[in-house]
Parts: C-alpha cells; sequence; structure tokens
C-alpha cells in the first residue's frame, strides 16, 4: 500500500516531513514535489533503496540519476573540490531549477551514476523537499516520480496515476511551479556542456560562466551522461506528430492531418501554442503562448489526451531561446524526435 500524505508547500508540517523522512531511512521510497516536477526519492548512498526507484519506474539502469542536496555540507560528501565557475553557478541559482554535473567521489553508488565519473547535483527550491532532504539526514536520488518514457508529474494526483501501490508514500505538495525539469549543465567539459535545456535559461548561465556549448547531435548509442539523453521521454500514449513549417502551411497542414486521421477512425488531438484550432470531431487543446503559461501546462495537457483516449496528438512547434528551448526539447522528445 501507498500512503498518501498531504503537506502545505507554504508552511510543511514538521511531523509529516518526519514521517516520510523516517520511510526513507528505512531504505523506502518517498514521492515528493519540486519547482520543477514531482521527484522520485530515496537514499543516495543506499544501492538497494535506489533499485527500488529503477524497479518502481521500469527505468532503464543506463540513465543516470540526478542527486538533490540540502546544503554544501552534503555537496562536499558526494563531490569532489568544485571549481570556481561551479561555486558561481551554484552562489547565483541555487537552490533552483538548475543540476550541475562535476566528478564524483567513491561514496556515490555506480548505480546513481551508470558507472560514471561525475554525478549530477541540484538544490531545489521548494519548502517541501528541503525540508525532506534535511530531515532525511542524506542526500537523494530523485528521478520524475511517474512511469519511465511518460510525461513528467507536475501534481501529485499525476503520481498517484502512475506509482500508487509501486512505493511507500508519496507527498501531495499541489502545483509544481515550473513544470518542466531542471536544466542539466556539465562543468567537467571545457567549454561548459548543455545537456539538458529546462528550467533555468542557457543565457542565464552563460553569464556567470561564459559560452556554453549545446549538443547538435543524437546521442542514442553513447553512455548518457544526464538524465533526458537517451530514450523517449516525456510521452503521451498516443502517436504524436509536430508540423514544422511558416505559421500559415503549419495552420493547413495540421487541418489536413487531422481530417486524414479522423477519416482513418482516429481519435485525434490538436495541440496549440499560438491559435486555437477548430476542427470538427477533434479535441483541441490551447496551451497558451507565453513560455511560462506553456510549461507549466504542457504535461498537464499531455496526461489529458490520454485520458481522453487520443490515437493521435498533432502539434504546432514550439522553438525559441530562454525557457522555450527547454519546452521545444520536451515537446520533440515526447514525439519520439518525430517531426511531420
Amino acid at each position: 500500500m501507498t500512503k498518501i500524505l498531504k503537506i502545505n508547500s507554504i508552511s510543511p508540517e514538521p511531523s509529516k516531513i518526519k514521517e516520510a523522512a523516517d520511510v526513507i531511512k528505512r531504505g523506502g521510497t518517498v514521492a515528493f514535489p519540486t519547482e520543477t516536477v514531482y521527484g522520485l526519492g530515496a537514499d543516495a548512498l543506499n544501492p538497494e533503496a535506489i533499485r527500488k526507484v529503477f524497479k518502481a519506474k521500469g527505468r532503464p539502469s543506463d540513465n543516470p540519476l540526478i542527486v538533490h542536496i540540502f546544503d554544501m555540507d552534503t555537496f562536499q560528501l558526494v563531490a569532489r573540490r568544485p571549481a570556481k565557475a561551479v561555486i558561481d553557478l551554484i552562489n547565483r541559482f541555487w537552490p533552483g531549477p538548475l543540476t550541475i554535473i562535476v566528478k564524483k567521489k567513491k561514496v556515490v553508488p555506480d548505480i546513481v551514476t551508470s558507472g560514471l565519473d561525475t554525478v549530477a547535483l541540484r538544490m531545489p527550491d521548494n519548502k517541501i523537499a528541503l525540508s525532506l532532504i534535511k530531515k532525511a539526514g542524506v542526500p537523494l536520488v530523485a528521478p520524475s516520480a511517474n512511469l519511465s518514457g511518460r510525461p513528467s508529474p507536475t501534481r501529485g494526483r499525476d503520481v498517484i496515476a502512475d506509482l500508487s501501490g509501486k512505493i511507500d508514500v508519496i507527498i501531495d505538495g499541489g502545483k509544481t511551479r515550473i513544470g518542466i525539469e531542471s536544466t542539466v549543465i556539465d562543468m567537467t567539459t571545457s567549454p561548459p556542456t548543455l545537456l539538458r535545456p529546462g528550467g533555468l535559461s542557457v543565457e542565464d548561465i552563460e553569464k556567470v560562466v561564459g559560452h556554453v556549448q549545446r549538443l547538435s547531435t543524437s546521442h542514442e548509442n553513447m553512455p548518457a551522461r544526464s538524465p533526458g539523453m537517451k530514450y523517449r521521454h516525456y510521452a503521451p500514449k498516443a502517436r504524436m506528430v509536430i508540423v514544422e513549417g511558416d505559421s500559415d502551411a503549419v495552420q493547413s497542414d495540421i487541418i489536413k492531418l487531422a481530417e486524414k486521421g479522423l477519416k482513418d477512425g482516429q481519435k485525434v488531438g490538436i495541440l496549440a501554442f499560438h491559435k486555437e484550432f477548430r476542427v470538427e470531431g477533434c479535441i483541441t487543446k490551447y496551451a497558451g503562448s507565453r513560455c511560462e503559461t506553456v510549461a507549466g501546462r504542457l504535461f498537464d495537457i499531455l496526461r489529458a489526451f490520454d485520458k481522453d483516449g487520443v490515437d493521435l496528438i498533432i502539434s504546432e512547434p514550439y522553438d525559441g531561446e530562454g525557457l522555450k528551448l527547454g519546452i521545444a526539447d520536451r515537446l520533440r522528445r515526447a514525439a519520439g524526435q518525430g517531426k511531420q
């Protein structure tokens, strides 16, 4: 049985935090909110506890995990002495939606890093998360609290739908603030490398550390240096297609694809960012145009299409810099890199 704990996101109840932390200390699994998405937490120094995370999610073992910490003492426990640029990033952006890859110490089990000599570290900007990590007294692995490959959870009910009966505790702390995962930056390369765009813009990072290189090719056949680099991620059950092109052509092509899907007997959904499409017989969901709004709604909408029983999702493209880069990445991966 999975216990559901409703915890106040503004003023977390100490007794409930202690109850969840005690589960972590016993080698159990606890889902909890961060400012980005919900994470599935376990003691990052306990290989047996970490195996429970992989099993509950159905997560491939060669997909490394992010370690969540509360303070710099824990950073020094798991990571080698950081360079000045790393300290500068920490001082500027932690706690917050930034994951930093650094060289690890031997205390970090290989199961966390898929055998790599680096570890991904983050300090979440969420009172429940920080209170839980502090009370547990250990760093926590915390991949998204969903079944592997599915849309990430931004509400407690999403975690319940995916993982109830598979983990020990689910903390329901309401909706997450940002809605997409953290940005991942590899600080062991020169220049630093953006491995996953997310809730913090690479432009803001470059103001602190200078030029950051972007990965421009597929990395399906090489070891993943960060979560989100391999496999289909954030995916709804339906087949998803992103229609590219200029705005007029996109609108026309979406309507044609939708009509064809309906003719073929499919239940069709349309994901719109710039305008609402009115195609008779289709389910249209408008995510908004402001990137902060889209980030907060994207995974909710993909999960809503699942509930609607949609067979085919046709999406407008979504591109740009800043937070838009992270949204576009999630959209492409949800479509399995497929574009029309």
